[in-house]
């Protein structure tokens, strides 16, 4: 199994001198192809800036990042636009639509961004992904018209509109009521599934990533444990004891 992602020896810091944070210390981790996989951490982990930097909007200080076989740790920022543009996918917890493009502008806009239009194949997925989603008859529709879960099944068929080589998910479904969010994990894990697709979460949830293949819990910058799939009441317990070593 291949790595869609990997850092080595990562460090990130933040300010200087007797102000200095360290979110990362000395990070080495793969993100495997065609798995989903949960990153976990009491607040101030350091989760999200691991995800951050995998998926190039934000540098590492020490260390190395690969996406696939493509060292991207001294990119350019338009280099690292293009890269994130074609081959990673995003989903945040505030959805990030576009408000005054309608649901299949905001599915298409990776392409519109990358000045063409979808090929006869890429329509056809489009047109599969709104029909899995749930999407069909509200493509016309804006954000505002929206449901939170409807918004959020748009984000995700726009992460996955390119077949990206990853997609990156930061706490997608912080902001919906538990239904919808389950609803819109199980999308996430059929995407898995049934296209083969890679995906990191971010998330504090422990029935979000019960989801998952594989968990990696972060403390204090370090990942202190990278487990296969666990049950929601078993990562509690570990994210209690993860706190209470922290505390």
């Amino acid at each position: 199994m291949g790595l869609v992602a990997r850092v080595a020896h990562l460090s990130k810091h933040y300010g200087d001198g007797a102000h200095r944070v360290t979110a990362l210390d000395d990070v080495s981790i793969g993100i495997r192809r065609g798995q989903f996989t949960a990153i976990m951490g009491p607040s101030g982990s350091g989760k999200s800036t691991l995800m951050h930097v995998m998926a190039g909007l934000d540098s590492a200080s020490e260390g190395r990042v690969w996406l696939g076989d493509d060292e991207i740790t001294n990119l350019g920022d338009a280099a690292l636009t293009k890269l994130r543009r074609r081959r990673i996918g995003f989903v945040f917890q505030s959805f990030n639509l576009v408000p005054t493009l309608d649901a299949m502008g905001n599915v298409r806009l990776p392409f519109e961004l990358d000045g063409r239009k979808p090929s006869p194949d890429e329509r056809a997925r489009i047109d599969a992904l709104v029909e899995t989603l749930g999407l069909t008859g509200r493509t016309a529709h804006r954000p505002h018209e929206l449901s939170g879960g409807q918004q959020q099944r748009v984000a995700i068929a726009r992460a996955l509109a390119t077949r990206p080589d990853v997609v990156f998910a930061d706490e997608p479904t912080g902001a919906l009521d538990s239904r919808t969010g389950r609803e819109v994990l199980g999308l996430l894990r059929s995407a898995v599934v049934e296209r083969g697709q890679s995906i990191a979460m971010v998330t504090h949830d422990p029935v979000a990533a019960s989801y998952a293949d594989r968990i990696l819990f972060l403390a204090d910058g370090r990942i202190i444990s990278d487990r296969g799939p666990m049950r929601p009441e078993q990562i509690s317990e570990t994210m209690l004891n993860l706190e209470s070593a922290a505390a």
